[in-house]
Formats: structure tokens, sequence, C-alpha cells
């Protein structure tokens, strides 16, 4: 556990819901916010580093994830009916990836530490 101030609490809730950009405006939004504030805060603050890397990496295997599922899935629709289980997959990371992140910045802003589920460290 850190000992936060309410600022490293409030960049750490930001490091979260900037991911929330590329659902909604940017493509790649959600990679580019949590990278710029990892890069400019990761050597000011120990906890808001930390947290911008998870929502990174997390980021980052929602990705790598749906460019695999993508895969699987444009496989799976020319050999059975792939479509309706990519359209599953699609929505169950987009929705998930909504959940978990409104999540992580809702437990960073009570200055815990948060761990997303499934997530692939890329980043350390």
């Amino acid at each position: 556990m850190y000992a936060v101030s309410k600022e490293e609490r409030t960049w750490g809730m930001l490091s979260h819901l900037s991911a929330l950009v590329g659902y909604f405006v940017i493509p790649f939004g959600s990679i580019i916010a949590p990278l710029v504030i990892w890069l400019v805060k990761k050597d000011q603050s120990q906890f808001v580093g930390d947290q911008a890397k998870e929502s990174l990496n997390f980021q980052i295997s929602l990705l790598i994830y749906a460019i695999a599922g993508t895969i699987i899935g444009l496989i799976l629709t020319l050999v059975i009916v792939g479509f309706f289980i990519l359209f599953a997959l699609w929505a169950a990371l987009y929705i998930g990836g909504i959940v978990l992140t409104v999540v992580a910045a809702i437990k960073a802003n009570e200055g815990q530490a948060y761990r997303y589920p499934l997530t692939l460290r890329l980043v350390n």
C-alpha cells in the first residue's frame, strides 16, 4: 500500500479514466493516454507511475486479445458461424474494458493500487 496524496490519487484515477478516450474519441487513445501519463508522472510519483503502467498494460492486453480474437473469429467465420462468436467477443471486451477501467479509477481514487485481471505485464 502506498501513502498517497490527493493529487496522486487524482492522477492515478486519471491514468485509468484516460483510457476511455480510446473507447469514445481517438483510436488507440486507450493506449496513448495512459502511456503519456506514465511517461510524464512515473518519476514524480511511484503510485501514479504504477497505476498508469497498470492501465497501459491492461489496454495493450485488450488490444492483443481483440486482434487475436478477430483472427480466430475470421477463421471461424470461414469454417463455421464465427461471426456470432466474434461479435460476442468484441462486446465482452468492449463492455469489460469499460467496466474494469471505471473500477480501477475508483480504486485509484481511493488510494488503492489496482491490478486488472487477465493483463499481460508488458511494460515494466
